[in-house]
């Protein structure tokens, strides 16, 4: 019987394991691949409070070294299902079943694809949905990057240090990540901004070969010749699988305030895949605090 088990080994996950040991509750957190979440794959993380610079994997491994130094255990393992006993929660895994007093939901989210017809089928062979993964394969050549935020800009900025040109393809006139990202870019003699313009196809038989884009202002369309096609057009919630215990909003975030808490005794949940106006880093480490101090409280 643990007091608390926490799905998921992000930031919000590692820090309410590094909460919840502070607090004297004993802590499983459990994770289907590895520890750091999305952040990992960043290679230069500069907006978190107190660290001017620091890459994802060292920011990652930070966490995962002082939440189990301090006690936390971690497991490799997917959370299926959550059941609700009263009292006592068990987590299901796809290895074994947990008992605990409460459970941290901690999925976070997941890359949104385009929705291209041959898109998932040409991923790993020219689409990629990260830069920072897959950017060194594509080293000299013509890409493309589709998004207008900020992991967007930071993805354009990575591959046009590495490839030969770099398109910014948006639906919109303005870009919304920051504006200092955007001023980078322009600078740049290797990177062209693409706007008010959508990919409408994707070309290549066995590996991209080019892209179709639509101007959605005059409707024309032009083909671009890449050999890699980069999507960051943001985040869908990963949390479905625990809708029959937890409330989900209409774009699938788990229903939570600010305490975390999801209305359901004993289950809280923090990070990327709660309903929220902010999602950074110093927010998912917060949530991780707020979500394992009330749990520790209620248990």
């Amino acid at each position: 019987m643990y007091d608390i088990i926490i799905i998921g080994g992000g930031t919000a996950g590692l820090s309410a394991g590094i909460y919840s040991v502070r607090a004297g509750k004993s802590a499983l957190i459990l994770e289907k691949k590895t520890y750091g979440g999305q952040i990992i794959n960043s290679p230069d993380v500069e907006n978190y409070p107190g660290i001017a610079h620091i890459s994802g994997f060292d920011f990652a491994n930070g966490l995962y070294e002082q939440a189990t130094s301090l006690g936390a255990e971690f497991k490799l393992e997917e959370a299926t299902k959550i059941i609700d006993n009263g009292e006592t929660k068990t987590v299901v895994t796809d290895e074994a079943e947990y008992e605990c007093k409460a459970v941290i939901i901690a999925t976070g989210a997941t890359n949104r694809p385009i929705g291209l017809e041959r898109e998932k089928e040409l991923t790993g062979a020219g689409v990629s949905y990260c830069a920072t993964c897959d950017g060194m394969f594509f080293r000299g050549k013509d890409v493309a990057v589709v998004g207008g935020g900020n992991t967007a800009l930071e993805d354009a900025g990575f591959l046009s240090d590495i490839c030969n040109k770099v398109y910014i393809i948006h639906r919109r006139d303005e870009f919304r990540g920051d504006e200092s990202d955007v001023e980078k870019l322009r600078k740049k003699d290797n990177v062209e901004f693409v706007l008010d313009s959508v990919v409408t196809e994707i070309l290549g038989e066995n590996l991209v070969e080019g892209i179709k884009v639509k101007n959605v202002k005059t409707e024309e369309i032009n083909e671009l010749k890449i050999n890699g096609l980069f999507v960051a057009i943001g985040q869908v919630p990963v949390g479905d699988i625990f809708s029959d215990i937890v409330k989900l909003s209409e774009s699938g975030y788990i229903e939570a305030g600010e305490d975390c808490y999801t209305g359901v005794s004993g289950v809280y949940t923090a990070g990327d895949c709660r309903t929220k106006e902010v999602r950074q880093l110093a927010t998912a480490a917060a949530d991780g605090a707020v979500a394992a101090l009330n749990a520790a409280k209620a248990i």
